[in-house]
Order: structure tokens, then C-alpha cells, then sequence
């Protein structure tokens, strides 16, 4: 078995999926809104027998690796990287496929922080940083869970040795954890004497550092309290939210994030029981990091500092979630200037604060209001403009009608005029956060006889007994979509004479998997150098397969043999309709140009077949 398929064989699809989106049972299958594009009615389906899933809105499916490689936007063999630790396989490093450099920039990586956690573990408990650490209240469970580490005053240790582990200095410099010389071909440790807290991208992977300041150097410190690792190949902040790798599974429990500004208020949040928090690190939400939370949850309670630079970055935090029509309510800490020392303080001071956080609107509201004297017209229309401006904002219309309604109570005005002024305000340019996941990708429209002839494959497939029915009534040709074609006269092919069911009984049931092995074999032609090459028809069809069992699972769950043998008479009585009247038409073209050629033998044969397709068509109607 290669890593691949041991690494499929040992993962649950439904376990996977159900850690980036919400899976609904639905009969013996699951089904989920699409992650990929905006819906409102699910018609994401995942197939835990199957192993499979398939987006019947925009098209997409596959296995358990292509779907977290499309939801995380990796390479396969990242993917593979993320994957292996949760089936227990350890991938072979001399495997060619996982040594890229991406792979490489992340062994430095982490060989850095097991390096600085060493260096922080292994200081005498009287020295400088281990006291900083304690009076900040960190536990040393909680150093070790988060990985917090030392970075020595020296200039070359971490690179000294990372290259006798055989990296270069530009793999050092490109993993973000050196600086080169200005003017010489030399390089130096980046974070020198140093506090490093590690930061995680959401599958637990090291990606980079924040690194504090020594407590002694703080005030003579020229590089600034915190520095951050540059961006890298593996590490771009916009798409890391601090702590959602541990926290992430309690956000879906529990259906909210917390989101702070820093990373000691994650830590403590997290110390102290409370573990839903996570921290956008100083700046306010990116459209990627709001998708991030979005999987998990459509909740969010804000909790940036009480100075100015923090409520700047949670306005714009907010007005972006707001957009992306998320739920979001706004904490007031009480007692400290951020939740780190709220935390400290008194935890049940920061436990009461999440409990009455203000439903984001009110909060504005309020924060707004009390600034401005409404019955001054002048004030009045600041107001009336600031507030217009954080309601246009909102997605969902029925709640921004309720707000524009509460405005005009509290300004005293018609609530004709302040809409009149939200068009206004709706005109000019807003950027969109929610890019992504877009309105589902235009499709090429099926016709009706392409998706009849996917439904009789689909109850085909989850029926088998009723090929006999099919093949008996129902030709090749009448069969519309040449992947259909093929699919059908294969599926005949399997079940009469590779297994050898002839007739097909009504208690059989199919291995997918045998079957689409297979398939796979039918369609090799390696061994068949005289036919031609059709590897994207062949790929079309595998994807399609997947697609049709899924659609049996669907359409067709649970039925009783007879419902089904119903279903299927139906399904090519319609096929057939369609068949007969598509031909009629060109057979009337045909008698029209003969006629025109004045060819009588072949208007003859023509009228012939007509009369008799006519008669087909008139027996089926009745």
C-alpha cells in the first residue's frame, strides 16, 4: 500500500470535515452548507461508506485529501504532511515528493523553537526571564503546552546549528530565522536574548515567531518590544489567527470565538479554563483570518485593549465581520487594560464581562451616542452619518431595517429619510471582505436529458438488480452525454459478466470501491497502445462516479425495492420521452432536405422510421 492510500485507509472522512464545517446527518450520508461557495440551502454531501464527498452547488468533491487540500489551499504533498500525524504514518523523507522547500522551511522551523524551549527550560530559576515569566502569572504546564522559549544573546548558535543538521545559510534566511549582513555574504541570528512564543498556523504546524524583549532591556531596546517573523513561504500573517489550532475545537463545541489583540491574552484565557480565545496579534481581522473563524463558528466576541490603537483595530475588526454577516458581540473589560490583566486580576471579572458583552450594534450605539448632543441638528447629523455608515455594513437585510428603525427613535426622525441617506451611503465604494467562498461558480447547465441519464446511473448504482430492468428497456443511444455513455455500458459490462450476476439479484449489493478499481483498470491504457489516449474522459468519468453514488445516496435513500423499480420506470419513461422527440425533430429535417434532393428511396426509409418512432412515442404516452 503507498503512504497515500495508508493515509486514506486510516482517516474517518466525516472526522476530517467535521473539524473545518458542520455536518448534518442526512439518512445513511451528511450533508453541510457548500465551504467553497455561498449557499443557503445545503447541498454539500459527504459519503462516510464511500469515503467521498461532493458539492452538488458548485461542482466540487473528491476524497478526504482533496478536500482539506481545497479548503486549506496547499500543494498535495502538503497535504499529505498535515494528514500523516493524524493517521499515524510517518512519511519517508527521502521520499523526493515531501522534501520541498516549504517542507524544509518548516523542519527549521521547528527545530528552532525546540531549540529556544530548550535554552528557557534549562535557565536557573533566579534568572531575569524565568521571574519575568512568573510574575506574568504562566504556569509551567502552560510554557510547555505553548512552547514558549529563550533566545540567547549570540549572534550565530541557532545558525551554527541548524547547518549540522545539513541546512544552508539561505534556507536559514528564507525560514525567516537569520538576517544577512549588509554588504557581506554573512549571516545572523534574527532574534537575539529574546522571549519566543511560537505561532501555530491552524493545523498546529510552526510557521513563525513573536518574540519579546528582554525585561531588562526594555527600555533601551531599539527593535521595539515585540518582533514578529518576516513573512515567509509558510507564514503570512493575514491567514494566522494566534491560538486557533488549540482553540478551534472548543469554538465549535461551544459555537464562539474570542477574538483578542495579543498573544499573552490567548495564553491566559486558555490558562485560566477558557478556551474558545484566539488573537489576531496586534492588527485588525483580514479577510482570510474572518473565513478562519467562519468554519467554525458564526460567532465572535471582540476583545481588543481599551487604548485607542486597540479600538481602532476592533472597529475595523468589526465593520469587516459585519460584512461577512457574522453574529458579533463587543467585551468591556472592566478592570485592566487588556484581557491578560483582566485575567490576572480577577478571572471572574473577565467571566462576567464575556457574559454581558453588548450585542455589537447596541455597543456603537452607545459609544457613539453619548459623544454627540442630538438636539443639536449639527450633532445630529454626524451621528445620523456614523451610525449610517456602520449599518450599511450589515448583510442581512430584515436586521438592517431593524437598526435604521432604532435610529430614527433615537434621532427623532422619519425613518423614510435616514434610508433615502443609507442608499446614499451604499453608493459609495465598500470594499467586500468575503471574498470567498463566492456564490457558486457558473456551471455548464445540464440539460434534463443529462440529468435524467444521471439519476438512472445514480438508483443503478445503489440498486443493482434494476440494470436488468434497463438493459432491456432503455439502448445505449438514448442515453444522453457521452461520460453517461460510457459509465452506463461499463456498469452492464460489471455487474453481468465481471461478477457475474446474470440476472442481477435484488439482494445484491455492490463494492464501490471493487467497482471503481475496476473501472480504473478498464480505462488504463498503458497495456493498450493501439487505442488512443483519453485520460481527461477518463478522469471526467471517475469524478462523475463519485459524483452519481452520492446522488443515489441522495435521491434515493432507503427506498423499498419496489419504490425503486417505480423510480427507475419513471426516470426512462422520461429519458425516453425526451429520446423520441430530440429524434422526431431531426428526422424531419432530414425528410425536408431528401425531399429537397429529391432522393425518394431516402425519404421513403426516413418516413418509415418516423411512422414508426411516432408509434414508440404515442405507446409511452399512453
Amino acid at each position: 500500500m503507498s503512504q497515500v492510500e495508508d493515509i486514506k485507509s486510516r482517516l474517518d472522512i466525516v472526522d476530517i470535515i467535521r473539524d473545518y464545517i458542520q455536518l448534518k446527518a442526512a439518512g445513511m450520508n451528511f450533508r453541510a452548507l457548500c465551504p467553497f461557495h455561498r449557499e443557503k440551502s445545503p447541498s454539500f454531501m459527504v459519503s462516510p461508506d464511500k469515503q467521498i464527498w461532493h458539492c452538488f452547488g458548485c461542482g466540487k468533491g473528491g476524497d478526504v485529501i482533496s478536500f482539506v487540500q481545497e479548503i486549506e489551499g496547499l500543494s498535495f504533498v502538503e497535504t499529505l504532511r498535515i494528514l500523516a500525524p493524524k493517521a499515524g504514518v510517518t512519511l519517508q523523507r527521502q521520499d523526493p515528493k515531501i522534501t520541498s522547500q516549504r517542507n524544509c522551511l518548516i523542519d527549521i522551523i521547528e527545530i528552532s523553537k525546540n531549540f529556544y524551549h530548550g535554552n528557557l527550560i534549562n535557565l536557573d530559576d533566579s534568572d531575569k526571564i524565568t521571574q519575568y515569566l512568573k510574575v506574568r502569572g504562566l504556569k509551567e504546564e502552560t510554557i510547555s503546552e505553548w512552547g514558549i522559549g529563550y533566545a540567547p544573546d549570540s549572534w550565530d548558535d541557532l545558525i551554527n546549528l541548524l547547518k549540522q543538521k545539513g541546512f544552508n545559510d539561505n534556507e536559514i534566511f528564507l525560514a525567516g530565522m537569520s538576517i544577512k549582513k549588509e554588504g557581506t555574504s554573512r549571516f545572523y541570528n534574527r532574534f537575539r536574548d529574546r522571549i519566543m512564543f511560537p505561532i501555530n498556523d491552524v493545523n498546529g504546524v510552526t510557521v513563525a515567531f513573536t518574540a519579546r524583549v528582554n525585561p531588562i532591556k526594555e527600555e533601551g531596546e531599539k527593535m521595539g518590544k515585540y518582533i514578529n517573523s518576516p513573512q515567509t513561504l509558510v507564514y503570512n500573517k493575514s491567514k494566522i489567527l494566534f491560538g486557533l489550532d488549540k482553540s478551534r475545537m472548543q469554538i465549535k463545541s461551544e459555537d464562539s470565538a474570542i477574538i483578542t489583540e495579543g498573544q499573552m491574552d490567548v495564553i491566559s484565557a486558555h490558562q485560566a479554563g477558557f478556551k474558545n480565545v484566539i488573537a489576531s496579534s496586534g492588527t485588525a481581522l483580514t479577510q482570510e483570518q474572518i473565513l478562519l473563524i467562519k468554519r467554525y463558528t458564526n460567532n465572535a466576541l471582540i476583545a481588543f485593549d481599551m487604548d485607542k490603537a486597540g479600538q481602532m483595530a476592533a472597529d475595523r475588526g468589526v465593520k469587516e465581520m459585519m460584512e461577512a454577516d457574522m453574529n458579533i458581540k463587543v467585551i468591556t473589560i472592566s478592570s485592566g487594560k487588556d484581557p491578560d490583566e483582566c485575567i490576572k486580576n480577577n478571572p471572574e471579572d473577565w467571566k462576567e464581562a464575556v457574559e454581558k458583552a453588548d450585542i455589537v450594534m447596541d455597543y456603537y450605539f452607545d459609544k457613539i451616542l453619548k459623544d454627540f448632543n442630538v438636539d443639536d441638528i449639527a450633532q445630529k447629523r454626524k451621528v445620523a452619518s456614523e451610525l449610517l455608515t456602520i449599518i450599511s455594513r450589515i448583510d442581512n437585510k430584515m436586521e438592517k431595517d431593524h437598526w435604521i428603525k432604532i435610529l430614527g427613535e433615537k434621532l427623532q426622525v422619519d425613518d423614510s429619510l435616514l434610508r433615502d441617506s443609507l442608499i446614499n451611503a451604499e453608493k459609495e465604494p465598500l470594499r467586500r471582505v468575503v471574498e470567498t467562498p463566492q456564490e457558486a461558480p457558473s456551471q455548464e447547465r445540464k440539460s434534463r436529458g443529462t440529468m435524467l441519464a444521471e439519476s438512472l446511473i445514480a438508483i443503478i448504482i445503489k440498486y443493482p438488480f434494476l440494470i436488468n430492468y434497463a438493459e432491456r428497456h432503455l439502448s445505449l443511444d438514448q442515453i444522453e452525454g457521452d461520460n453517461n455513455k460510457s459509465i452506463y455500458k461499463n456498469l452492464i459490462i460489471y455487474y453481468n459478466k465481471v461478477i457475474s450476476l446474470t440476472p442481477v439479484s435484488e439482494e445484491a449489493q455492490i463494492n464501490y470501491f471493487g467497482l471503481k478499481d475496476w473501472f480504473t483498470n478498464q480505462n488504463n491504457q498503458a497495456d493498450k497502445p493501439d487505442r488512443p489516449q483519453d485520460t481527461s474522459s477518463y478522469t471526467d468519468q471517475l469524478k462523475l462516479l463519485d459524483q452519481l453514488v452520492i446522488l443515489g445516496d441522495r435521491d434515493f435513500y432507503n427506498l423499498g425495492n419496489d419504490e425503486a423499480k417505480k423510480e427507475i420506470v419513471k426516470i426512462i419513461l422520461y429519458i425516453k420521452d425526451i429520446y423520441f422527440s430530440a429524434r422526431k425533430g431531426e428526422l424531419e429535417r432530414l425528410i425536408f432536405q431528401a425531399e429537397k434532393d429529391k432522393d425518394e428511396e431516402l425519404v421513403k426509409g426516413l418516413i418509415e422510421e418516423l411512422k414508426i418512432l411516432t408509434d414508440e412515442s404515442s405507446q409511452l404516452r399512453n
